[in-house]
């Protein structure tokens, strides 16, 4: 390996630098991401135990503020649903799969 000429430096950094977001802006959010989970989380235990038996590993999309929820056997499935009936694309949903423990994927 040769050392780097006099002339070429080694350039270190972010490639964007005035994109960084704060450190404030991130716990912001991550609080509200948190928090728009909790209140999906009401809902889902809610109806899980009256949809678990006839839709027993399908996902679920939850609004949390109508209540509203979208159910499909498959992820991508679930997914094109929300692209369906939310079209603007400013949309807050949890996506919970329908068994005991509500997780989706590996933990």
């Amino acid at each position: 390996m040769t050392p780097l000429s006099s002339k070429r430096k080694a350039l270190r950094g972010r490639i964007f630098p005035e994109q960084t977001i704060p450190p404030e802006e991130l716990a912001r959010r991550k609080a509200e991401r948190t928090k728009l989970g909790l209140r999906c989380r009401e809902i889902f235990e809610r109806l899980r135990p009256e949809l678990i038996g006839e839709y027993y590993n399908w996902f679920i999309a939850i609004e949390p503020d109508s209540g509203e929820y979208l159910i499909d056997r498959k992820f991508l499935g679930i997914i094109d649903k929300v692209k369906e009936q939310y079209s603007d694309g400013d949309v807050r949903l949890t996506i919970f799969c329908l068994h005991e423990r509500g997780t989706c994927g590996r933990i």
